[in-house]
């Protein structure tokens, strides 16, 4: 399989480690970015081809990921457009976030073969997870390979309808910065409580990794495993009461349902133009 990126960055260079010379050669990797000591590194760490704009090579690709910014997929999908082998069919896969499909698909001519994704930056440890959605015009081979590419980077959700979207982008895209958050909460409370700031790191660092991992791997839902920790007059009740009396809970689904709204209005913003 031969895979074109449009954009080097961050989620880019994550998702070329996790697929180079493992799903295809290095050598069918093929990086367009305007940075070329980025290109550089890439090239010599996993033997990628590269070029400073979109060229031939890149809309000769099996599939096409296009990572760049959001507010610059219009003039790359202009690029792109008299590049792309039509009889081909390539697939597109775009990881900007805020672009519908429609939109993409309008500056691309009508091109009906996009997988919109949404993944989160735990990717660029290979323990990300994407939400994605497919246009009418992608195969079934070609969901695979979209799968595939993602996979490479951690866990994958497939979508029936791209609006939902939005959601994914609040609840997984967004939520590193809310466990981020929470943490930055538990080290100023461990600090104000006599404990060092790297020791109340440790201790948030390692609840997060550790209760995360707990979840995952038991087989009840998350509101049993919370309440088993709770037990009633102890230290973890007096916690738990505290936060509901603050509406912590609602709050944070609240928060949630915000950054879902802009996402919304990213995208009309996004393809108004």
């Amino acid at each position: 399989m031969k895979i074109a990126f449009i954009g080097g960055g961050n989620m880019a260079t994550a998702l070329i480690a996790g697929l180079a010379n493992k799903l295809t050669a290095g050598a069918n990797i093929h990086v367009v970015d305007p940075n070329a000591e980025a290109l550089a590194r890439l090239h010599q760490q996993y033997g990628v081809s590269t070029a400073s704009a979109t060229d031939a090579a890149a809309g000769a690709a099996d599939v096409i990921v296009l990572a760049v910014k959001p507010q610059n997929m219009r003039e790359v999908a202009a690029q792109l457009l008299p590049l792309l082998d039509q009889a081909k069919q390539p697939l597109i896969v775009s990881i900007a976030a805020g672009i519908r499909s429609v939109d993409l698909a309008r500056w691309l001519g009508g091109y009906d073969a996009i997988v919109r994704c949404m993944p989160n930056t735990p990717a660029l440890i290979g323990m990300g997870i994407t939400g994605m959605a497919a246009t009418g015009g992608v195969s079934e081979a070609q969901r695979k390979q979209a799968d595939d590419i993602l996979s490479a980077v951690g866990q994958t959700v497939w979508l029936d309808d791209e609006s939902k979207i939005d959601a994914v982008t609040a609840v997984s895209g967004s939520g590193p910065a809310y466990v981020f958050y929470f943490m930055e909460a538990m080290q100023q409370a461990a600090a104000e409580m006599g404990l060092s700031a790297e020791q109340g790191l440790q201790l948030a660092q390692a609840t997060f990794g550790g209760a995360a991992q707990l979840a995952a791997r038991s087989t009840e839902p998350v509101q049993v495993l919370r309440e088993r920790v709770t037990s009633k007059g102890g230290t973890t009740y007096a916690a738990i009461t505290s936060m509901e009396a603050s509406g912590v809970k609602a709050a944070v689904v609240a928060a949630i349902k915000a950054a879902q709204a802009r996402g919304k209005e990213l995208g009309d913003e996004l393809g108004a133009a």
